[in-house]
């Protein structure tokens, strides 16, 4: 009668998962499932020894039989519940910091099913340099149901939509933005070859959603406003500011204390002072009151773009007189919307024209002064998913949606859970370790 107890809660548990899965050919399952716990036909772990009464036992057959159950475990939770990962830079200090080793729930926005399944275990995308996945069986993409929509001022880890196409020799830079400053020809030459990924294998970002599909965004003078509304304050969004002191660097107990990493603590002798120091409004006033202060002033960005954020660095990539945008003076720009139609002109060609060919997955051409989508003569355009615009809290020390445009819905991964452990990689142990981060579930 045990064994009967026992198919049934677990039956219950995979019928459960099925359902929340939304593919019913897994319902087959249901007959392994059965033989395990009741008839017992097939030796399922084949790879299991039976032990005689008195025999002596294999240990390393045990240490497979260990091995293949946390993999499997392991990858179960990484699909569908957790998955950890690391911050590797400064773009969202002082909420998270360089560092940080998180723990990214899927269950709020819905687990992504795996699109492609032939991937070694408990990797994303490389290992040993070489891809870790393989093509050969490819699934559309399908989002299982979560406890919520990703929303305004929601921290959020995504996909790097400019992931798709990466430069072999130096991965963590922007191909894209190699080609429009260098041209391809010269960016093969110099930076290639290049390798591409598909949906869902591009590296993994994190940043602030600061305006979902439908919203209007803009950024005045650093500040952003969504549908005119400005954004919360919050204690870890940050601007640079220039500092002038009497001559003499600030003490390192002062950048400590506000969180300022060592890469960002230039002391230009000639100012005397510090061009771009990143502060929150409250760590600036506090600033500006000490004795051995002479003046502390916010960067902002007019246009022209300075140096390196010329219009080609900045989305939509125009150097249109339409487009006169900086880092902090932004928009305004409507973020597109699933089922939303737009009229197609050459003023907004340049913002829509990668989710129509890459997010989308149709062919776009203009001829003529004419659009042709998929070959067909068209004057509009339906958008397909939601998208998203991501902004890093580090606001002047962060590569974000303002130099590669928007997120698509399929990019979204999860949101940063826990942070369980911290180390600051400009100290040495056991210093290093940051013990008030460890543990921390609170990232306002």
């Amino acid at each position: 009668m045990n064994r009967w107890i026992k198919f049934s809660l677990v039956a219950a548990g995979y019928l459960l998962w099925v359902i929340w899965l939304g593919n019913f050919w897994w319902l087959f399952g249901l007959v392994i499932i059965f033989d395990l716990y009741i008839t017992k036909k097939v030796k399922w772990a084949f790879w299991k020894k039976t032990y005689k009464e008195g025999e002596k036992r294999n240990v390393a057959l045990e240490w497979v039989d260990a091995i293949i159950f946390a993999l499997i475990a392991a990858t179960f939770v990484k699909s569908f519940f957790f998955e950890a990962y690391m911050i590797p830079t400064s773009s969202m200090e002082n909420t998270l910091m360089t560092g940080d080793y998180l723990f990214v729930g899927k269950l709020k926005y819905g687990p992504k099913r795996p699109q492609h399944p032939l991937t070694i275990p408990l990797t994303h995308n490389v290992i040993f340099g070489k891809e870790s996945y393989t093509r050969l069986i490819e699934r559309p993409y399908k989002r299982m149901a979560g406890f919520s929509r990703v929303s305004r001022n929601d921290m959020v880890v995504f996909n790097f939509p400019h992931g798709d196409t990466v430069l072999v020799n130096y991965p963590t830079d922007d191909y894209y933005t190699h080609v429009r400053l260098n041209g391809r020809k010269s960016t093969l030459e110099h930076y290639g070859p290049v390798k591409s990924r598909p949906p869902g294998k591009e590296d993994n970002y994190v940043k602030r959603c600061v305006a979902v599909a439908g919203d209007t965004l803009e950024l005045k003078n650093g500040k952003v406003y969504v549908n005119s509304i400005p954004q919360p304050v919050f204690s870890g969004i940050r601007n640079t500011y220039t500092v002038v002191t009497d001559g003499q660097p600030l003490n390192q107990r002062i950048l400590e204390k506000y969180r300022i990493s060592p890469a960002e603590t230039y002391f230009d002798n000639r100012l005397p002072g510090y061009p771009a120091l990143p502060l929150n409004e409250e760590h600036a006033g506090e600033l500006a009151a000490l004795r051995s202060i002479v003046s502390v002033t916010q960067n902002i960005d007019v246009f022209p773009p300075d140096y390196p954020d010329s219009q080609l660095m900045l989305f939509p990539f125009a150097t249109s007189p339409d487009f006169p945008w900086t880092r902090d003076n932004y928009g305004p720009l409507w973020i597109p919307q699933a089922g939303a139609k737009v009229t197609l002109t050459p003023m907004n060609i340049p913002l829509y024209r990668r989710i129509i060919t890459s997010y989308e997955g149709h062919t776009l051409e203009e001829r003529d002064g004419a659009y042709y989508i998929d070959g067909k003569q068209t004057t509009e355009y339906t958008f397909e998913q939601d998208y998203f615009f991501m902004i890093g809290d580090n606001r002047h020390n962060s590569l974000d949606s303002r130099y590669w445009g928007f997120v698509p819905e399929d990019r979204i991964v999860g949101n940063p859970v826990v942070v369980w452990f911290s180390t600051d990689k400009h100290k040495t142990f056991p210093s290093n370790i940051r013990w008030d981060r460890i543990l921390k579930f609170s990232f306002k």
